[in-house]
Protein backbone atom coordinates (compact mmCIF):
# COMPACT_ATOMS: atom_id res chain seq x y z
CA UNK A 1 0.00 0.00 0.00
CA UNK A 2 1.42 3.06 -0.90
CA UNK A 3 1.30 6.34 1.60
CA UNK A 4 -1.80 8.32 1.99
CA UNK A 5 -1.15 11.79 1.39
CA UNK A 6 -4.68 13.11 1.38
CA UNK A 7 -7.85 13.37 2.98
CA UNK A 8 -11.11 13.96 1.46
CA UNK A 9 -13.82 14.62 3.36
CA UNK A 10 -17.93 14.39 2.32
CA UNK A 11 -19.95 17.04 4.22
CA UNK A 12 -23.43 16.47 4.97
CA UNK A 13 -24.11 13.35 7.31
CA UNK A 14 -19.86 12.86 7.68
CA UNK A 15 -19.59 17.12 9.37
CA UNK A 16 -22.43 18.54 8.98
CA UNK A 17 -25.75 17.17 10.51
CA UNK A 18 -28.72 18.14 7.55
CA UNK A 19 -31.82 16.45 7.54
CA UNK A 20 -35.30 17.45 5.96
CA UNK A 21 -37.22 15.43 9.47
CA UNK A 22 -36.14 18.31 11.22
CA UNK A 23 -38.71 20.72 9.82
CA UNK A 24 -41.51 17.89 8.25
CA UNK A 25 -41.73 15.79 10.96
CA UNK A 26 -43.05 18.60 12.94
CA UNK A 27 -45.50 19.40 10.05
CA UNK A 28 -46.78 16.11 9.62
CA UNK A 29 -47.10 16.12 12.93
CA UNK A 30 -45.11 13.26 14.00
CA UNK A 31 -46.43 11.05 11.62
CA UNK A 32 -43.54 9.24 10.31
CA UNK A 33 -45.39 7.05 7.29
CA UNK A 34 -47.27 10.34 5.91
CA UNK A 35 -43.53 12.19 6.21
CA UNK A 36 -41.77 9.23 4.22
CA UNK A 37 -44.51 8.89 1.47
CA UNK A 38 -43.90 12.56 0.86
CA UNK A 39 -40.30 12.00 0.44
CA UNK A 40 -40.98 9.24 -1.35
CA UNK A 41 -43.23 10.91 -3.63
CA UNK A 42 -43.40 14.36 -3.57
CA UNK A 43 -40.12 15.69 -2.61
CA UNK A 44 -37.85 13.00 -3.46
CA UNK A 45 -34.50 12.05 -2.58
CA UNK A 46 -33.92 12.57 -6.59
CA UNK A 47 -35.24 15.70 -7.20
CA UNK A 48 -33.25 16.77 -4.30
CA UNK A 49 -30.02 15.44 -6.18
CA UNK A 50 -30.68 17.76 -8.94
CA UNK A 51 -30.53 21.09 -7.69
CA UNK A 52 -27.29 19.48 -6.01
CA UNK A 53 -26.14 19.48 -9.40
CA UNK A 54 -26.96 22.75 -10.26
CA UNK A 55 -30.65 23.16 -11.35
CA UNK A 56 -32.12 26.19 -9.98
CA UNK A 57 -33.91 26.23 -7.11
CA UNK A 58 -36.84 28.48 -7.85
CA UNK A 59 -37.24 26.45 -11.13
CA UNK A 60 -37.55 23.01 -9.62
CA UNK A 61 -40.11 24.32 -7.01
CA UNK A 62 -42.34 25.98 -9.66
CA UNK A 63 -42.00 22.83 -12.01
CA UNK A 64 -42.59 20.73 -8.81
CA UNK A 65 -46.09 22.76 -7.99
CA UNK A 66 -46.66 22.38 -11.43
CA UNK A 67 -46.49 18.56 -11.35
CA UNK A 68 -48.35 17.77 -7.70
CA UNK A 69 -50.58 21.68 -7.21
CA UNK A 70 -52.18 20.13 -4.27
CA UNK A 71 -48.88 20.06 -2.53
CA UNK A 72 -47.80 23.48 -2.80
CA UNK A 73 -47.41 24.65 0.65
CA UNK A 74 -45.18 21.85 1.71
CA UNK A 75 -43.21 22.07 -1.55
CA UNK A 76 -42.29 25.52 -1.00
CA UNK A 77 -41.41 24.84 2.51
CA UNK A 78 -38.46 22.35 1.57
CA UNK A 79 -36.42 24.94 0.18
CA UNK A 80 -38.27 28.03 1.64
CA UNK A 81 -37.08 26.65 5.23
CA UNK A 82 -34.05 24.37 3.92
CA UNK A 83 -32.23 26.50 6.78
CA UNK A 84 -34.24 24.88 9.26
CA UNK A 85 -33.21 21.47 8.50
CA UNK A 86 -29.11 22.45 8.86
CA UNK A 87 -28.65 20.80 12.21
CA UNK A 88 -25.20 21.59 14.26
CA UNK A 89 -21.56 20.55 13.36
CA UNK A 90 -20.62 16.66 13.91
CA UNK A 91 -18.24 17.48 16.74
CA UNK A 92 -16.38 14.01 16.91
CA UNK A 93 -15.96 14.28 13.35
CA UNK A 94 -14.95 17.64 13.27
CA UNK A 95 -12.63 16.88 16.39
CA UNK A 96 -11.01 14.30 13.70
CA UNK A 97 -10.64 16.84 10.83
CA UNK A 98 -9.30 19.24 13.32
CA UNK A 99 -6.39 16.80 14.10
CA UNK A 100 -5.70 15.63 10.62
CA UNK A 101 -5.40 19.00 9.49
CA UNK A 102 -2.99 20.14 12.41
CA UNK A 103 -0.46 17.28 11.81
CA UNK A 104 0.87 18.76 8.74
CA UNK A 105 1.20 15.41 7.46
CA UNK A 106 -2.14 15.28 4.63
CA UNK A 107 -3.86 17.62 1.93
CA UNK A 108 -7.03 17.95 3.51
CA UNK A 109 -9.95 19.10 1.11
CA UNK A 110 -14.04 18.16 0.80
CA UNK A 111 -15.86 16.90 -1.66
CA UNK A 112 -19.86 17.59 -1.36
CA UNK A 113 -23.12 17.12 -3.42
CA UNK A 114 -24.61 20.32 -2.40
CA UNK A 115 -26.68 23.09 -4.10
CA UNK A 116 -24.30 25.95 -4.76
CA UNK A 117 -27.65 28.04 -3.71
CA UNK A 118 -27.42 27.24 -0.32
CA UNK A 119 -23.78 26.10 0.35
CA UNK A 120 -23.17 30.07 1.04
CA UNK A 121 -25.04 29.89 4.36
CA UNK A 122 -23.24 26.77 5.55
CA UNK A 123 -19.99 28.28 4.79
CA UNK A 124 -21.17 31.56 7.05
CA UNK A 125 -22.07 28.97 9.59
CA UNK A 126 -19.54 26.55 9.73
CA UNK A 127 -16.00 28.14 10.79
CA UNK A 128 -14.47 24.38 10.00
CA UNK A 129 -15.21 24.86 6.42
CA UNK A 130 -12.66 27.03 6.13
CA UNK A 131 -9.96 24.69 7.19
CA UNK A 132 -9.83 22.74 4.31
CA UNK A 133 -7.51 23.34 1.02
CA UNK A 134 -10.40 23.93 -1.19
CA UNK A 135 -13.41 22.31 -1.08
CA UNK A 136 -15.60 20.82 -4.94
CA UNK A 137 -19.39 22.07 -4.31
CA UNK A 138 -21.27 19.83 -6.84
CA UNK A 139 -23.54 22.70 -7.56
CA UNK A 140 -20.86 24.41 -8.71
CA UNK A 141 -19.43 21.82 -11.29
CA UNK A 142 -22.69 20.97 -12.60
CA UNK A 143 -22.19 17.94 -11.84
CA UNK A 144 -22.49 15.33 -8.44
CA UNK A 145 -21.42 12.23 -6.78
CA UNK A 146 -21.46 9.32 -7.85
CA UNK A 147 -20.57 10.49 -11.43
CA UNK A 148 -17.08 10.12 -12.12
CA UNK A 149 -16.83 13.53 -13.73
CA UNK A 150 -16.72 15.26 -10.11
CA UNK A 151 -13.83 12.91 -9.09
CA UNK A 152 -12.32 13.59 -11.73
CA UNK A 153 -12.60 17.13 -11.05
CA UNK A 154 -11.02 16.66 -7.54
CA UNK A 155 -7.98 14.49 -8.52
CA UNK A 156 -6.83 17.62 -11.20
CA UNK A 157 -7.83 20.23 -9.24
CA UNK A 158 -5.74 19.07 -6.24
CA UNK A 159 -3.21 17.52 -7.97
CA UNK A 160 -4.43 14.22 -5.87
CA UNK A 161 -3.14 10.73 -6.76
CA UNK A 162 -6.17 8.46 -6.64
CA UNK A 163 -4.03 5.23 -5.05
CA UNK A 164 -2.58 7.59 -2.06
CA UNK A 165 -5.72 9.35 -0.86
CA UNK A 166 -8.86 8.17 0.77
CA UNK A 167 -12.30 9.15 0.76
CA UNK A 168 -14.56 9.55 3.28
CA UNK A 169 -18.37 9.01 2.49
CA UNK A 170 -21.65 8.04 4.31
CA UNK A 171 -23.11 7.07 1.33
CA UNK A 172 -21.79 3.34 0.04
CA UNK A 173 -22.65 4.47 -3.19
CA UNK A 174 -20.34 7.41 -3.58
CA UNK A 175 -17.43 5.30 -1.93
CA UNK A 176 -18.43 2.28 -5.03
CA UNK A 177 -17.98 5.12 -7.20
CA UNK A 178 -14.81 6.70 -5.83
CA UNK A 179 -13.27 3.11 -5.70
CA UNK A 180 -13.66 2.16 -9.68
CA UNK A 181 -10.90 5.01 -9.81
CA UNK A 182 -8.53 3.75 -7.79
CA UNK A 183 -9.39 6.01 -4.19
CA UNK A 184 -9.62 4.31 -0.81
CA UNK A 185 -13.02 4.58 0.22
CA UNK A 186 -13.87 4.49 3.99
CA UNK A 187 -18.18 4.63 4.88
CA UNK A 188 -18.58 7.02 7.50
CA UNK A 189 -20.72 5.38 10.36
CA UNK A 190 -19.48 7.28 13.36
CA UNK A 191 -16.19 9.01 14.52
CA UNK A 192 -14.98 6.19 16.78
CA UNK A 193 -15.35 3.95 13.37
CA UNK A 194 -13.56 6.25 11.47
CA UNK A 195 -10.48 6.43 13.57
CA UNK A 196 -10.09 2.88 13.55
CA UNK A 197 -10.26 3.15 9.26
CA UNK A 198 -7.92 5.44 9.61
CA UNK A 199 -5.47 3.29 11.22
CA UNK A 200 -5.67 0.64 8.73
CA UNK A 201 -4.13 3.71 6.36
CA UNK A 202 -1.40 3.82 9.53
CA UNK A 203 -3.50 7.07 10.04
CA UNK A 204 -3.06 7.65 13.62
CA UNK A 205 -4.79 10.54 15.52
Amino acid sequence: MKKIDTIIFDLGGVLIDWNPEYVFLDVFKGNREEMNWFFDNICTHDWNENQDAGYPIEKATKERIAKFPEFEELIRMYYGRWVEMLGGPITETVDVLDKLIKSNDYKVVALTNWSHETFPIALERFEFLHWFEGIVVSGEEKTRKPFKKIYDITLDRFNIDAENSVFIDDNLRNIEAANQLGINGIQFKNAGKLIEQLKSYNINL
